[in-house]
């Protein structure tokens, strides 16, 4: 059974847990609401989503983990910045907290998105209100992180530790909205835990050795360490763990038209293949926290 918000989220497989092992997709959404109103080429704006993440994931749910997924796309709100992560110049009129713009919003791809990829234009041909961001946190951004947080402490009440995995996707080469420099090629896979921070080093280590060991090149920490979802929901000390997944769009899709390409299936199985080590190392992690 799956519980949809229409147009915000949806979660998926939590009649069917059984397992503290949560997975989350917070930039897959394709559903642009009519209150957007930017001045992107619709095409352009589209390289901002990591479409098709989530079905990519599905598989999990068969090893009884969770899937929670936004409908709603990043660039209208990122549910995986913080509600202050935007710059205060890039907006018209009094916002109703205090704003500590990231290096993120300075690019451009903060909190609400003022470029469209790949090359930085402008995505407004006016300057966002305060009223505007502040009713797109309340109705999108915060519904999705409460959500998420909502099953992770479920879980972790039930079984007294959680693990998270939080899924994206990147461009094969940096755009000019990286920091990276214009041009940089990206590995397979980048393995983001805020520099070990988020999570248990054998929970990093057992994905990264899953990939390599099927051909996969693996970066960790670099140049993605991992965002506000993997910031505010890891705390290993509490038996919270939390991990982000980079995986490169050229090994599933066309990325200018989003098409699944050849690799898409061949990526899909693999993702389900490392859903069930994850959830072997979930339990194995359980029963050694229960003999002890």
């Amino acid at each position: 059974m799956t519980e949809t918000v229409p147009g915000v989220l949806s979660v998926s497989g939590e009649s069917q847990q059984r397992l503290p092992l949560i997975f989350d997709s917070p930039h897959s959404g394709t559903q642009y609401p009519p209150e957007f109103n930017h001045a992107a080429d619709p095409a352009l704006l589209r390289q901002a989503e990591d479409t098709h993440v989530a079905d990519l994931w599905a598989g999990a749910m068969a090893h009884g983990a969770v899937l929670l997924e936004a409908h709603f796309p990043r660039s209208f709100v990122d549910a995986n910045r913080a509600p202050d992560d935007i710059d205060p110049d890039a907006i018209t009129g009094s916002y109703p907290a205090p704003l500590n713009p990231s290096v993120k919003s300075r690019l451009g791809i903060g909190l609400c998105w003022t470029r469209v990829p790949p090359a930085g234009g402008a995505m407004y041909d006016r300057p966002l209100t305060a009223e505007e961001v502040a009713d797109r946190v309340a109705r999108y951004h915060r519904p999705y992180q409460a959500r998420l947080r909502g099953l992770l402490d479920d879980a972790h009440a039930r079984w007294g530790a959680v693990w998270h995995i939080n899924c994206h996707s990147m461009k094969q080469f940096a755009s000019a909205m990286s920091t990276q420099d214009r041009g940089t090629e990206r590995p397979d896979f980048v393995l983001g835990d805020r520099d070990g921070t988020a999570c248990e080093a054998g929970l990093t280590e057992a994905v990264r050795l899953f990939l390599v060991a099927r051909g996969y090149t693996v970066a960790v920490n670099d140049p993605y360490k991992g965002m506000e979802l993997i910031r505010a929901n890891g705390a290993p000390a509490q038996g919270r763990h939390s991990m982000q997944i980079e995986v490169n769009r050229k090994l599933y899709m066309n990325e200018i038209t989003r098409e699944p390409n050849a690799g898409y299936p061949t990526l899909k199985a693999c993702f389900t293949a490392l859903a069930a080590h994850l959830a072997d190392h979930v339990e194995t992690r359980l029963k050694r926290t229960a003999a002890e």
